[in-house]
């Protein structure tokens, strides 16, 4: 990200907040010439300091790379990227809110929601993963959109974050005592899966710490980037397209499918792919869902995979004015119904309040529809032990 990029950011950001959302006319036009020069000079003083605070910022590693050389021609040739990024098969937009960026972030720190955090800690099980016989199959959640699994002697682990879920430590903090597991807690690792680049899927000092036992990394195009500028060997990272797939071991192959999402760490979004992947193995077949609205594509993959043993969806973490490009709770069910799956774990909650929803509500949401669909739903503790 460079000056000029934050730059126009800021003024973009300046010029809505300063303007009347009904008339659009801009209080500065009714100032007299020499106090709105004053203003402007003073306004121009707090916006460079701020654009080289975000630039310094925004360019620590952990915000990782965009894109460029080989991996950007092979970006450049994707159907799915056009007009500078990427886009979902079907455009949608990602806010259905007229409200700037700024407004939002200032609505989510300081709105005050009852239930939003939970008022003691989260019940989560301490499992030695290390210790696990490696005949077992088993998968273990780590709340939010973390967990490891175990199958056919394999060792996959999706979407770790044991640290920050956010560019900052203040923000998106862990519920207490659902911070119990450390990449020191992981076993090696065969298959290090990241479904999309957002700070709550992917975190820099996770992988960073994790690097030197993993064996192949799985992610989409253009997330690779990151992973290789932080250190990982190019030729162990399996970067894949939407509709790929790709060869991991007798009887492992694992295909990269569509997803209705969005991507990006900093300023400049849709950089890199975001996806959904079908595992197959021995034994089973497994789809990890990542994050992403409702659409035609659950019924495509259902009908390209029929026989999923276990997917696991987005349940948490949503709002109405991301309605298309998070999993609302109304399509859940039919999203699972879609997949043909014969058994469902929700994530993407118990961990971080992300959104304004109560807690426990996604957890609510997976009770309704055992109730309601008569869905095979797995609804794990923290670092519980499922056998698969």
């Amino acid at each position: 990200m460079n000056i000029r990029n934050i730059y126009h950011w800021a003024m973009q950001e300046m010029e809505y907040l300063c303007c009347n959302k009904k008339t659009g006319i801009c209080f500065m036009n009714k100032l007299k010439s020499k106090k709105k020069h004053m203003i402007l000079g003073s306004i121009l003083a707090v916006v460079l300091i701020a654009i080289v605070s975000i630039f310094i910022f925004i360019n620590q590693p952990s915000f990782g790379r965009t894109p460029r050389g080989e991996r950007l021609e092979r970006i450049l040739r994707s159907p799915h990227y056009h007009d500078g990024a990427f886009h979902n098969e079907l455009e949608v937009p990602v806010l259905t809110s007229d409200r700037s960026r700024i407004e939002g972030v200032f609505e989510f720190l300081f709105r005050k929601i009852d239930g939003l955090r939970p008022d003691t800690p989260v019940p989560v099980i301490k499992t030695d993963l290390k210790k696990i016989p490696a005949d077992e199959n088993v998968l273990v959640w780590f709340g939010h959109s973390s967990y490891f699994i175990q199958i056919d002697g394999k060792r996959i682990l999706v979407d770790p974050v044991f640290y920050i879920a956010s560019p900052v430590s203040f923000v998106n903090k862990p519920f207490q005592g659902t911070d119990a597991y450390h990449p020191e807690d992981m076993p090696d690792i065969d298959y290090l899966i990241i479904t999309h680049d957002h700070w709550d899927h992917l975190d820099y000092q996770t992988v960073t710490e994790l690097k030197s036992r993993v064996g192949k990394v799985i992610c989409a195009l253009g997330v690779g980037e990151h992973l290789e500028y932080w250190g990982y060997d190019k030729e162990h990272i399996v970067e894949l397209d939407w509709n790929e797939d790709a060869p991991l071991a007798p009887g492992f192959a694992v295909h990269c499918l569509p997803a209705r999402h969005f991507s990006g760490r900093g300023l400049n979004p849709n950089q890199t792919l975001w996806a959904s992947f079908l595992m197959e193995t021995p034994s089973q077949n497994i789809y990890v869902g990542g994050d992403g609205g409702y659409g035609p594509h659950f019924v495509k993959i259902g009908e390209r995979f029929p026989k999923i043993d276990l997917a696991i969806l987005e349940n948490g973490q949503y709002n109405e004015e991301w309605r298309y490009i998070h999993l609302m709770p109304q399509y859940m069910a039919q999203a699972a119904k879609d997949l043909k799956a014969e058994k469902i774990l929700t994530v993407h909650h118990s961990k971080y309040a992300l959104a304004k929803h109560r807690w426990d509500e996604p957890l609510e949401n997976a009770h309704h529809i055992v109730e309601k669909d008569s869905l095979n739903v797995l609804i794990p503790e923290i670092g519980e032990k499922v056998e698969l």
